[in-house]
């Protein structure tokens, strides 16, 4: 009897850990294409929670827009985290340079949000609670395809289809791999902020609610650009804007940390998810 109370008593964290879907993997979202590249890049995998009618996080991997995928480690640590937390990630894969260019990822992260809007509820999810995240080159794509409207145009949506967007220190001025692929130049720490920079559309109207995150100990500019942006939206009249330095953080474990609990990160994207359920259509 001891000893099966004692197998008992060990078993009990496992059994208060909330039992999760397999992950399905390997989902195209595109409707039509024979493009070989791009029918194997344009997969993601969806990590649901045990619940009904649930928020759906499209989160998209850095890597520079070079490099990256949806399966890594760190990625699918993020994603079980947030299912434990009731939210749904739909964990993408894009279009990389240099085998694809400008704006080719920009379309493919709007066909992911095109893809789970239409599906979602099929799964369970709320379709009215769509947001899209990412880290780093991430967070740029995410931010470029919530704020210019012509992205997600092409598939019949509005940029208030999203509830919200989650870039985790993404870039805010023209991505430096955008910037080489137009001028050759690869320096990261050039400006430019033309019509492939967030902060080119921030005085535009329609914009959805932000959650924008960076580290004390980011990259070097990652930081000031991402409050720059926050500034811009805010003297533009946006008030649903959340920035949000994280302290003891660098450029990759910002993201990476979102995995474990209490981490505050994670705790802000579940805030604000909270926060805005009560704006969504």
């Amino acid at each position: 009897m001891k000893t099966f109370l004692l197998l008992f008593a060990s078993l009990l964290p496992l059994l208060a850990e909330p039992v999760l879907p397999q992950p399905l993997k390997n989902i195209s979202y595109l409707e039509d294409d024979d493009d070989p590249y791009r029918q194997e890049r344009c997969q993601l995998d969806l990590y649901l929670p045990g619940s009904k009618s649930f928020p759906t996080l499209i989160w998209l991997h850095g890597g520079g827009l070079k490099g990256g995928r949806k399966d890594g480690e760190a990625d699918q640590a993020i994603a079980r985290a947030l299912a434990e937390d009731g939210i749904a990630v739909a964990m993408v894969n894009y279009r990389l340079s240099p085998r694809a260019k400008y704006p080719a990822y920009l379309e493919d992260t709007a066909a992911a949000v095109a893809w789970t809007k239409k599906e979602i509820a099929r799964h369970g999810g709320d379709p009215n609670r769509i947001y899209l995240g990412g880290h780093s080159a991430g967070g740029y794509l995410a931010l470029m395809v919530g704020m210019d409207a012509r992205w997600l145009q092409a598939h019949q949506l509005v940029r208030s289809d999203l509830a919200g967007l989650i870039p985790v220190s993404g870039q805010t001025m023209t991505h430096y791999t955008v910037r080489e692929e137009r001028f050759g130049s690869d320096d990261p720490f050039s400006i430019t902020a033309d019509a492939a920079a967030p902060v080119h559309y921030a005085s535009r109207s329609g914009i959805p609610p932000l959650l924008v995150l960076w580290a004390d100990n980011d990259m070097p500019a990652r930081a000031e650009e991402n409050a720059y942006l926050v500034a811009l939206l805010k003297g533009a009249g946006q008030t649903e804007i959340t920035g949000l330095q994280i302290a003891n953080r660098d450029h990759g474990s910002i993201a990476f940390e979102i995995a474990n609990a209490g981490d505050p990160a994670r705790a802000a994207i579940n805030t604000f998810l909270t926060k805005t359920q009560s704006t969504t259509k």
